[in-house]
């Protein structure tokens, strides 16, 4: 007999038990959190790394636009539900072209020269994977850079069956965050 995790306060309660004891206890629909952190980015994902100078601009005001979602509803994506501000362990779910797109934050950045965050994935998101956003201050020149990290495969049929215009869109999508922090 095979032992079985025992149950517990954690979100995603009430949903069907993954065989991956780390996915089902964390909720996340993947293993590998925290990996946009690393290098190289796990096998088996399609991978995003994009990254753009915002030149001499206050590092606390794009941080404020970045860690209080208005970058995504600058983007389109608007959030319906969940924490108003990034913080570690907070669910956000947004909507864009009709689906539903849940997330928990999974790591966040607060440094003097360096502010973000990482979420990953919950069960519903059309994805599977984790999305990292972090602005990044060179203290010589004072110019801020964006930069997004990203790992994911598709998390639904309808994701699959899109195959290549769904890499397109997440290509889309970034260009649009970066252009909304630019604002």
């Amino acid at each position: 007999m095979r032992p079985q995790a025992q149950p517990g306060p954690v979100a995603g309660a009430g949903l069907p038990r993954r065989r991956d004891a780390g996915r089902a206890l964390t909720g996340l629909t993947y293993a590998e959190v925290g990996a946009t952190a690393r290098s190289p980015l796990p096998a088996g994902y399609h991978h995003v790394r994009a990254h753009r100078d915002l030149g001499a601009v206050d590092l606390d005001a794009v941080a404020e636009v970045l860690l209080t979602w208005q970058m995504h509803e600058r983007a389109g994506v608007r959030r319906v539900r969940g924490a108003e501000r990034v913080a570690h362990g907070a669910e956000v779910t947004f909507r864009f072209l009709g689906q539903t797109i849940p997330c928990r934050v999974v790591a966040v950045v607060d440094e003097p020269d360096r502010r973000g965050f990482a979420y990953g994935t919950l069960p519903g998101h059309p994805e599977c994977g984790e999305e990292r956003f972090l602005l990044e201050r060179d203290p010589a020149t004072g110019h801020v850079s964006a930069v997004i990290t990203a790992f994911s495969r598709p998390g639904t049929w309808r994701t699959r069956i899109i195959g290549p215009l769904g890499r397109a869109l997440q290509r889309h999508m970034t260009r649009r965050y970066l252009a909304a922090l630019t604002r």
